[in-house]
C-alpha cells in the first residue's frame, strides 16, 4: 500500500433532481450538504423543468458543481433498461438533454461543469463503442465540460479521442465483479449500504486507486470522482461517511473543474 494518497483531491458526486412532478426520489437536500458535484436528471429517465431548476438553485446555494445526467427515454424503467438507438439519434437525444440542463443552469447564472450518463446507457457505454461515441459527440458540443466515465472504458476512450477532459469514476455504493464491471442490482450484495464499508472503500480508492471485487480481486480504477447513488438506502449517510474519512486522510474534496 502507498504511504500517502494517490489523490490529494477527490470529487464526491451524486445523482439529483430525479423526481418528476409531484413525485420525489432521493434526498437531494441532505446530499448537497456533503457532495461536491451533482448529476442533474435531464427529463428522459427522471426530472422535469421545475425539478431541474430547483435542483440547480439548491446546488448553487450549496457551492456544488452542476452536471447533466442524460439517459434513455424511459421514465417507467428509470432509465435502467437497455435500449438500442441509432447513433445519430442517440447523440441528438443526449445533446437535447444536456442542453436543457445547460440552459436552465445559465438562467440561474450557473455554469455546467460535467456530463455523466445515466443507468443502462452508462453501463452499455463501458464496453460498446456505439453509445460511447454518441456520449462523446454530445459532450463535445459543450466545450470545457468534463465527462465522468470509468477507467479503460469505451466511453472514456471516445471522449479522450475528442479532447474531452475525463474524470475517471468509481462507485462507493455498488459491488464490483473481478472484470471491473458493477454487479447487477438483481444480485444479492450488489448495493453497499454500510457507512463504515463505504468510508473504508473511499480511502482505499483515494490512496491506492483500487477497489476490492466481490471475490477479493484488487481492481485498478484510478478515480478522480466517487459516486453515491441518490436512491441507495441511506445515501446521505454514506456520502457523509465517505467525506469524513477522506478528509481525515488528508484528501481535499472538490470537483474536477475546480482544480
Amino acid at each position: 500500500m502507498s504511504q500517502g494518497p494517490v489523490r490529494a483531491v477527490m470529487d464526491l458526486n451524486a445523482d439529483g433532481g430525479e423526481g418528476f412532478g409531484a413525485y420525489s426520489i432521493g434526498a437531494d437536500a441532505d446530499l448537497l450538504k456533503v457532495v461536491s458535484s451533482i448529476n442533474v436528471a435531464c427529463g428522459y429517465h427522471a426530472g422535469d423543468p421545475v425539478v431541474i431548476g430547483r435542483t440547480i438553485r439548491a446546488a448553487a446555494a450549496a457551492g456544488v458543481a452542476v452536471g447533466a445526467h442524460p439517459g434513455f427515454p424511459d421514465l417507467q424503467g428509470f432509465g435502467r433498461r437497455p435500449m438500442h438507438i441509432a447513433p445519430a439519434d442517440l447523440a441528438a437525444m443526449l445533446i437535447y438533454q444536456i442542453g436543457a440542463v445547460d440552459a436552465m443552469a445559465r438562467s440561474e447564472g450557473v455554469a455546467l461543469r460535467h456530463v455523466k450518463a445515466h443507468g443502462a446507457l452508462y453501463n452499455m457505454a463501458v464496453a460498446d463503442a456505439v453509445p460511447a461515441g454518441a456520449i462523446a459527440e454530445a459532450t463535445a458540443a459543450f466545450p470545457g465540460v468534463w465527462l465522468f466515465a470509468p477507467l479503460n472504458s469505451a466511453m472514456a476512450a471516445a471522449a479522450q479521442a475528442r479532447g474531452i477532459p475525463v474524470a475517471f469514476e468509481a462507485f462507493l455504493d455498488r459491488s464490483y465483479r473481478r472484470d471491473g464491471t458493477l454487479a447487477p442490482r438483481s444480485e444479492p450484495g450488489a448495493l453497499v449500504t454500510d457507512p463504515a464499508q463505504v468510508a473504508a472503500r473511499a480511502v482505499q480508492l483515494a490512496r491506492e486507486g483500487a477497489v476490492t471485487a466481490t471475490d477479493g480481486t484488487r481492481i485498478m480504477v484510478r478515480p478522480r470522482t466517487l459516486c453515491v447513488h441518490s436512491d441507495t438506502p441511506g445515501a446521505p449517510q454514506l456520502a457523509a461517511a465517505a467525506r469524513k474519512a477522506l478528509e481525515a486522510a488528508g484528501i481535499r474534496i472538490a470537483p474536477p473543474s475546480a482544480v
